[in-house]
């Protein structure tokens, strides 16, 4: 049994989220929620209100021990890119990407 969360249209780079995806990816439940609280990126403070909710849907949807959880999967794809202009010398225009996120995270249970 799994318990998903996911987050849509995340204003952040998938880039910056992938780091510190990789950093819990595979840990247990208490000792990812740590890692997220402690570490200084700007992606730890969504992804930390993730795991929570995906903890949160295990105990509450799917009865399961919130002690044995731990992220079996978590990845971030991209989402739609929002196009910006930056004018620039002599008329001409730059173009900025606000760059967006789909995160998900999945936790299971250790046999």
């Amino acid at each position: 049994m799994e318990a998903r969360a996911t987050l849509r249209y995340a204003r952040i780079s998938p880039r910056k989220v992938s780091i510190v995806m990789d950093l819990i990816r595979s840990k247990p439940l208490d000792e990812a929620l740590a890692i997220l609280q402690y570490t200084p990126k700007a992606a730890c403070e969504p992804l930390f209100k993730l795991v929570n909710s995906a903890a949160a849907n295990a105990e509450n949807n799917h009865q399961m021990d919130k002690a044995r959880l731990y992220v079996a999967e978590c990845y971030v794809t991209p989402g739609p890119t929002l196009k910006r202009i930056m004018p620039r010398a002599r008329g001409r225009a730059y173009r900025i990407l606000k760059r967006t996120s789909h995160m998900t995270v999945v936790l299971k249970e250790k046999e």
